[in-house]
């Protein structure tokens, strides 16, 4: 095994045809079969037997984790990660800012290479909140750094960023700036080798078109840098989740595919 396949999509919780979707959303994972998957937005109702993760990840043999934040009672939409390995331990940490209880979902997996820490996540929407996903991003920065292992796999970062690549919020994740007198640096993986601007949010998705908001990437996979061994390099990514089935679009999001250094 000499690389890793993730994959991230924000699925769109319940919005719009879920049925048509999530048929559209499992066509693109058979085709794909990433070893890991992030998803945002996803509604877990116990009450009403309903779990979109499990939907997602049914017949595929993939393990799943899933996580909201913990002060969100009795907010029901989350994080998941999918793992085709199992997944020793997992929790989610609650995110600051408004009352959009945005949370990092984090799942450790117990793979061939060693234990892989993931996380999946999704920071405010707004377009004059980039002070609040500062502070998200910060936030991460250093749960991601608590949950590293000296001489562990890198930590990998993906979901639903909202926020384009020279914004401060992802300058700062890039290790392009400093945030509250703190500094980090993760590999942006489609930054360093995607091809094209890797629009995620997209004029050309019918459901995205809706709200006439400006084309751009904000959807990302994250690598913390500086392993010396250069495990987690990027070796390729690219848009996914972008092709309608029968109409339908698998989400209001576009995705990502990657593949790292293993």
């Amino acid at each position: 095994m000499d690389r890793l396949k993730i994959a991230t999509l924000n699925i769109w919780n319940r919005l719009g045809p879920w049925e048509e979707r999530l048929v559209a959303i499992r066509n693109e994972i058979a085709r794909e079969m990433p070893d890991v998957i992030g998803l945002q937005e996803v509604l877990v109702l116990p009450e009403h037997r309903f779990d979109q993760a499990r939907a997602i990840a049914d017949g595929f043999g993939y393990h799943v984790a899933f996580g909201r934040s913990p002060d969100a009672t009795p907010f029901t939409m989350g994080n998941a990660v999918l793992s085709k390995w199992p997944i020793a331990r997992t929790f989610a940490f609650g995110l600051p800012g408004t009352d959009e209880h945005r949370c990092l979902t984090f799942a450790e997996i117990d793979s061939p290479i060693g234990n892989i820490p993931f996380f999946s996540t999704h920071l405010n929407w707004k377009f004059d909140e980039s002070h609040v996903r500062q502070l998200q991003a910060q936030c991460i920065a250093r749960f991601v750094d608590a949950q590293r292992a000296a001489d562990g796999y890198p930590p990998i970062v993906v979901g639903d960023f909202n926020a384009e690549p020279d914004s401060d919020e992802i300058r700062f994740l890039r290790g392009l700036g400093t945030l509250g007198g703190f500094a980090t640096h993760f590999h942006d993986v489609f930054g360093h080798v995607g091809r094209g601007p890797g629009v995620t949010f997209s004029t050309k998705n019918a459901y995205a078109a809706l709200l006439r908001e400006p084309d751009r990437r904000i959807d990302y996979i994250w690598v913390r840098g500086g392993d010396e061994r250069f495990r987690g390099e990027p070796l390729a990514a690219r848009v996914a989740f972008d092709e309608p089935v029968n109409g339908a679009f698998p989400s209001d999001h576009f995705g990502l595919v990657a593949e790292i250094r293993a």
